[in-house]
């Protein structure tokens, strides 16, 4: 009896064993667990990496067809870019001006500052010296730039035939609808008016001096009268008082 009751002594009891049994099971489901929520977090993090790539890769490829445009333009796009921007806004304000009944030049120098107006006036005159005259084929190289810079764009009437030729607006080696183009009437008067004020202004600079009838005739031809008027320019101021005694009759 004594070996038997040390024997179940030894012995341990199905009850005690349950509870580490189920503490093990436990514990593997929750590494399970821990492990299935990393795995997925790390999922989650490639997904958005995969995203941001994507769209980086779009962005880039989209700022490399517009970088590979700005090279394609001419040197100076931005610069004329600024200056057709202002061209329309003086245009515009021009039109302002005159609806009011008001002299626009007028007005923008009355609201230019003299700082404004000396740098305007010495951009100016860098820009396009006056040189004199020095032959008529630069004469005429000046007036053709000076009457192309007063052409304003007129972007109403492109877009217009733009809607009404399609592509044909660019012509090519087989394009032939650019004969059949006719000047607008408005077009025409613009023309005829700039002209006009050509021929004006070439009538009031003329070379030619006009013939006043009041002044004194001491010349028998034209090139007499050019002598007559270079000996009074170097010899004048010694002449005047001989002159003036032979006209009172008191000279010696």
């Amino acid at each position: 009896m004594a070996a038997t009751s040390d024997q179940t002594k030894d012995v341990p009891s199905s009850s005690s064993s349950k509870p580490e049994g189920s503490a093990s099971g436990s514990g593997v489901k929750s590494g399970f667990k821990s492990e299935a929520m990393k795995k997925f977090d790390r999922m989650n993090r490639l997904k958005n990496l995969h995203l941001k790539r994507n769209e980086a890769r779009k962005l880039n490829h989209v700022e490399l067809v517009e970088e590979d445009r700005r090279n394609k333009l001419p040197a100076n796009h931005e610069a004329q870019k600024r200056r057709n921007e202002w061209i329309l806004q003086d245009e515009e304000e021009r039109k302002q001006a005159e609806a009011r009944g008001e002299d626009y030049e007028r007005v923008k120098m009355l609201n230019m500052s003299a700082e404004e107006a000396e740098r305007f006036e010495r951009k100016r005159k860098k820009k396009n010296p006056d040189q004199g005259f020095a032959d008529y084929e630069q004469a005429t190289f000046r007036q053709y730039q000076r009457l192309t810079k007063q052409m304003k764009p007129d972007l109403d009437g492109y877009e217009r035939q733009k809607e009404k030729l399609g592509d044909d607006i660019y012509p090519d080696q087989d394009t032939l609808t650019q004969v059949d183009f006719k000047d607008t009437e408005e077009g025409i008067n613009r023309m005829v008016e700039d002209l006009d004020k050509q021929i004006e202004k070439r009538n009031k600079y003329s070379r030619r001096r006009a013939f006043n009838e009041e002044d004194d005739v001491d010349y028998i031809n034209e090139r007499n009268m050019r002598f007559n008027k270079k000996i009074e320019r170097f010899y004048g101021k010694y002449t005047a008082e001989i002159k003036q005694n032979l006209e009172r009759g008191t000279a010696v």
